[in-house]
């Protein structure tokens, strides 16, 4: 369960980068640059489990914060960061340990409390079902006309949701559609930081998952924020998870010279 952020082939990279420069138009789904089926025979839980090259952190943190059943079981959608999202913040942490604290980095993911981790993922859920064309417009040019829609999410925090209607040959709001989920900084102004949704309408058989697009997205949306709370909470040190770090440095040393 190491935070370091993996190397990403450049192949695998590119391919991704595909994908999260598409957008959702219409009811297709968009998976590895091509068009596929948006139904998946199987629970939210088992989707992510089965794409290991964008989740394998994601589904590491829910198994963290003790939130498997909610995935497997309950109907919601998720709003689901990448593994690259997740690891840019945990690295971020690490930097404020370091560097401003003189703490070790941070080593193993168990080190940063449950609570934390269920506070944040619970701000990229919302229970039931929505579609992309259940989500109302929003034009962030015009948001006094088109706002969106404030929804509450699973752990109790205000959100909103829209769609951005693209233009299109000189027509306005005939272009392609594109899901912002947005953490609300207020709503008196509409102040918000949004999260732009790649890949949408993924449909296992208990809700939806739209992938958020990692390229623009901190996990938590704010570095600083998600560092500060976990600092708050207490990093727990790598003995008290049952880890000897020495050990694993030198069994992994012994590996690379055999």
């Amino acid at each position: 369960m190491k935070s370091t952020l993996k190397a990403v082939p450049a192949l695998l990279l590119a391919a991704f980068m595909s994908v999260l420069m598409s957008n959702c138009q219409d009811d297709s789904y968009l998976i590895d640059g091509g068009i596929s089926t948006p139904n998946y025979d199987g629970t939210i839980w088992e989707y992510l489990n089965s794409r290991p090259d964008y989740f394998e952190t994601l589904v590491k943190i829910i198994e963290i914060a003790d939130m498997v059943d909610v995935f497997d079981s309950e109907e919601i959608t998720f709003f689901a960061p990448t593994d690259w999202s997740i690891n840019g913040s945990v690295n971020y942490l690490s930097e404020r340990l370091y560097r401003y604290l003189g703490e070790d980095s941070i080593y193993d993911l168990r080190q940063i409390p449950a609570e934390v981790w269920k506070e944040y993922l619970s701000m990229y859920i919302l229970k039931g079902s929505y579609l992309l064309n259940d989500i109302p417009q929003i034009d962030t040019t015009n948001i006094a006309s088109y706002s969106g829609q404030a929804y509450l999410s699973y752990g109790g925090r205000s959100m909103n949701a829209g769609v951005v209607y693209a233009d299109a040959s000189g027509v306005k709001y005939a272009g392609y559609r594109q899901i912002i989920y947005s953490y609300v900084n207020d709503f008196t102004t509409m102040d918000m930081q949004n999260a732009y949704i790649a890949t949408c309408n993924i449909q296992p058989t208990n809700g939806v998952v739209h992938v958020i697009r990692f390229i623009d997205h901190a996990f938590g949306y704010y570095y600083t924020e998600f560092a500060a709370k976990a600092i708050n909470a207490g990093i727990i040190p790598i003995e008290e998870i049952g880890i000897d770090k020495t050990e694993e440095e030198e069994s992994t040393n012994s590996t690379e010279e055999e």
